[in-house]
């Protein structure tokens, strides 16, 4: 099932869906994502605090889930690759004898 932001969203729930979402804001100006007091917040309040637009907020919005995306196809890819390797699953379907 595919992770998805919100802007609605409380800070804890957004940190939930990647350990990478954590650096990912940090690197944007939000250094008190571990402060007691964004427990309480969502995303869109805690980036309005730090003097993000709408549009900011909308756009971080965007690239988080672009992010969650590409991380979930990686994974994705990995784990597929992982099985072949162990022989879980032939390689391809034309390799299976006939």
């Amino acid at each position: 099932m595919a992770k998805t932001i919100t802007k609605d969203m409380l800070i804890p729930e957004v940190l939930e869906q990647s350990p990478y979402i954590a650096n990912i804001l940090m690197a944007q100006g939000m250094h008190c994502i571990s402060c007691y007091a964004a427990a309480g917040e969502s995303l869109a309040e805690a980036m309005m605090v730090h003097g993000f637009s709408a549009e900011d907020i909308d756009v971080m919005v965007n690239e988080l889930n672009d992010f969650l995306k590409q991380e979930e196809e990686y994974k994705a890819e990995n784990d597929a690759e992982a099985r072949k390797a162990a022989g879980v699953e032939p390689a391809d379907a034309s390799s299976e004898n006939v």
